[in-house]
């Protein structure tokens, strides 16, 4: 018990036993992101508060396209990874599949995307590492 809270102390993002947010019984968890309503929803699974990094899906719809927010980059790492279904990211000018993944250093531009059965992405950002 003791080796467990000195891994729980040195642990300081959420924790959170096993769940399905896939499952519709948690729809209500999921949240719309701003200016794409019924297109886009992400749903934050685990979070640092002190560091800012997160772990969190990003649920896009059939048809969900952001082309009308451009591409973006920020100057922190990431990671990707499809968990169903496909997503077009234009600035690589690639479909994007399930289980596709990607570690995206600082600055790498992407988007935006297109998804024409929807899509479901993995995301896992490391806001405190800026370069």
């Amino acid at each position: 018990m003791v080796e467990l809270l000195r891994f729980k102390k040195k642990m300081p993002k959420s924790i959170t036993t096993y769940w399905n947010p896939l499952n519709s019984d948690n729809k209500a968890q999921w949240q719309a992101i701003a200016g794409l309503e019924g297109m886009v929803e992400e749903l934050t699974l685990s979070v640092d508060q002190e560091t800012g990094e997160y772990t969190r899906l990003t649920r896009f719809y059939p048809q969900a396209d952001t082309k009308d927010f451009g591409s973006k980059s920020h100057n922190y790492p990431e990671e990707i990874f499809i968990v169903s279904g496909r997503l077009y990211d234009r600035a690589f000018e690639m479909w994007l599949e399930t289980g596709h993944y990607a570690s995206r250093p600082p600055y790498e531009v992407h988007g935006s995307f297109y998804t024409d059965i929807g899509c479901v992405v993995l995301e896992i950002s490391f806001p405190n590492r800026v370069a």
